[in-house]
Formats: structure tokens, sequence, C-alpha cells
């Protein structure tokens, strides 16, 4: 009798400027891709000589999930402005874009964070990032995710794991080994994969570290997991342009969502203004400037 032979998936590799539609279309059925060599090398190098000092510094986790021999270290917009140059890179955001306001008026950032698998680290438990709501999140898509590989990303190191095709799963399906794939990628290159897709962390056999920083974005009419107004507070991100300000959560995520009122004393301040009254910027007619062209449009058609 003969073995059935099987083989790993692979993921769809685009170049750097692939079309933010195709970037979609790929994510609505194999929920995951990679996006080769959008920064350079001297790009890569410049994020970690800002961002090293902190990492050196950040205890590993301390349970599995987390990882006993990785360490996440997060604030990255208010560290490093290197790091806030991926936050906003422009064929990402073009790719969020397309993704995410079908969804929403606006999406906001989610989540900024260093994780370095070290060596001697197990493979993390699969799952599907959206579950940080719980299972509430039933017929959108919440999250637009990247990791940008800050090193060499290879099964051997960690390389992420990644199921392809995996959103359109019912919840319960668990995952053979054969339908596990590996996000192998250069340094400076991006791995996008959505909030459903099922993945997790690699194992690191190699003799050195896998580092990748996960900047991910959600629907701005949900709660972020890294709380980017504690991470980044005002007195930080008013320094910051309108663009990432926005994209911090300093903007209203609809007509009626993220508005407040100063408490002061009666009749000295104004009584319901927009959240970047704080950071000193424009009123509320002005706030919609720091959105992209395809939020703005979508925003007009809503009012």
């Amino acid at each position: 009798m003969e073995l059935e032979e099987t083989t790993m998936p692979s993921l769809q590799h685009l170049p750097a400027d692939a079309p933010a539609e195709a970037i979609r279309e790929i994510l609505d059925t194999d929920g995951a891709l990679i996006l080769d060599h959008v920064i350079p090398r001297a790009q890569v190098d410049a994020v970690m000589a800002e961002l090293r000092p902190y990492i050196e510094a950040t205890p590993a986790g301390t349970d599995d999930f987390s990882g006993v021999r990785t360490t996440r270290t997060g604030a990255l917009v208010a560290r490093s402005a290197e790091a806030r140059k991926l936050v906003t890179h422009p064929a990402v955001l073009a790719a969020a874009d397309a993704f995410l306001l079908r969804y929403c008026s606006r999406y906001q950032l989610h989540l900024t964070q260093v994780i370095r698998i070290r060596p001697g680290q197990p493979r993390q438990m699969l799952h599907r990032d959206k579950l940080a709501w719980g299972g509430w999140i039933q017929g959108v898509e919440p999250q637009f995710n990247t990791i940008w590989a800050m090193t060499d990303f290879t099964e051997e190191n960690g390389a992420t794991q990644v199921v392809p095709g995996s959103p359109a799963w019912p919840e319960g399906r668990k995952a053979e080994p054969h339908e596990i794939g590996y996000a192998e990628m250069e340094r400076g290159s991006v791995l996008v994969y959505s909030g459903s897709v099922i993945h997790a962390g690699g194992e690191n056999r190699a003799d050195h570290d896998r580092i990748g920083i996960n900047i991910t974005y959600c629907l701005g009419w949900l709660r972020q997991e890294e709380n980017q107004y504690l991470s980044c507070p005002p007195h930080i991100a008013k320094d910051l342009e309108p663009e990432l300000q926005a994209l911090l959560g300093y903007a209203m995520g609809s007509y009626a969502l993220g508005y407040y009122t100063p408490p002061l004393p009666p009749g000295e301040g104004p009584e319901v203004v927009p959240p970047e009254h704080i950071l000193g910027a424009a009123e509320a007619a002005g706030w919609a400037a720091a959105l992209t062209p395809a939020a703005r449009r979508k925003l007009e058609s809503q009012l």
C-alpha cells in the first residue's frame, strides 16, 4: 500500500508595490501573504538601533502562550521615530484601507510590539487574533495585521506558522500538520495577515533570535489591544504628525464615536470636542483632514 504524499502549503509572495486590491483578494481567501523587500536593510538596521535597548531590557513571557523564551516589547510609537515610519508606511496603509474600510469609517492602530523568539522557544499554540474580542466578532474582518521581519524568518528559527485558507473554516476545526505553512522571508519583508487566519509563532531550533515587529490595525469602533492613549499619552502624541495621531485614536471613530467633554468649571471650556482637542489640534471641522482619502470618502458617504 502506497502512502499519499503531502506537501506543506506555501504563502503567496507579492512585490512591495503590489496593488492594494490584489493584497485584499489574497487576504480574503488565504488569510495571509508576504510582501517582499518592503524596506531596505539599512532601514531595518535603523529601526533596530533605536529599539535594541528596549528589547534587551524586556523580560520573557510567563506562560506558554506568551512564550517563556520570547520577549514582547511595546509602546513603539512613543519610543521610536523609525518604528513610526513602519506604522504609516504608504503601501501598508493602502492595503489596510482596502481591507478594513469595508466595515468602518476609519480604522486605528491596534498593537505595536517587537516579538523576539529566542533559541529554545517551543512553537506557540495555533489561534486567531480576532479572539482578542472573545467570540463576539462575526461576519466582518476586524483586523489587518503585519509582522515586519527584522531578521530573516526561516522554519528553523521560528518563522510564523500560518494555515492558508483557514479564515473560511468553521470554529473548532483543528489544523493538521500538513495544512500548516511557514512565513519564511528575508529581513525587510512583511507578513500581512487577517484577524481570522489561524497562525502562531514557530519553534526556534536555531542558535540565534528571530525578531519581528508586529504592527496591527483594527476597526475604529473596537477596543484596541494595546491601549494607545496610555502607551503614547497626549504629551508625546501632541508632537506627532496628524496622520499618526489619528491612527493612535486621537480622532473621531465616526460621527459620534470618541468625543469628550473637558472637566472644567462651569462656563470655562467647550462642552463637546473631538479627541485631538487635547493635543491642541484643530477643532471638529478639521479632524477629517487626518483621514486617508479612502476613509474620507467613506465617512462623507455616511453623513
